[in-house]
């Protein structure tokens, strides 16, 4: 019987991270929290195959992190949650609807959340699926 070889080939993937964006919300349970915005540190990875961005050069082959970054700023400038673990998922989610991204991973902290602590941290990931 003939031996049959099937390669495959592998997708190369391109990552992309968005450090530290400094925000203010509403965040936490506290009533002096909810009357007044808190500061929360956002950053966001994700990887995508850039492959056709690469040899075109055009913002319109690939996942335009400005546009991303934006509707980010706007979102959590917006919202209110008790719970950075709830900011991370809502994150999460506008990051997973802006294309074909994986091995995304949001990181909200919250500065000086408790005493003798610089920050309390919630990590999303597609790990956690």
């Amino acid at each position: 019987m003939p031996t049959v070889e099937i390669t495959y080939k592998k997708q190369i993937m391109t990552r992309i991270e968005i450090e530290k964006l400094r925000l203010r919300t509403i965040i936490g349970i506290n009533d002096w929290e909810r009357g007044n915005l808190q500061d929360v540190v956002v950053s966001v990875g994700f990887s995508y195959n850039a492959q056709r961005a690469e040899n075109t050069d055009r913002i319109e082959d690939t996942v335009n992190y400005k546009s991303l970054t934006k509707k980010i700023i706007e979102e959590v400038e917006a919202s209110e949650f008790n719970l950075i673990e709830s900011l991370a998922n809502h994150i999460y989610k506008i990051v997973k609807e802006s294309g074909d991204l994986q091995n995304v991973l949001v990181k909200v902290e919250k500065p000086y959340a408790l005493r003798f602590c610089d920050n309390v941290i919630a990590v999303k990931s597609d790990e956690d699926k």
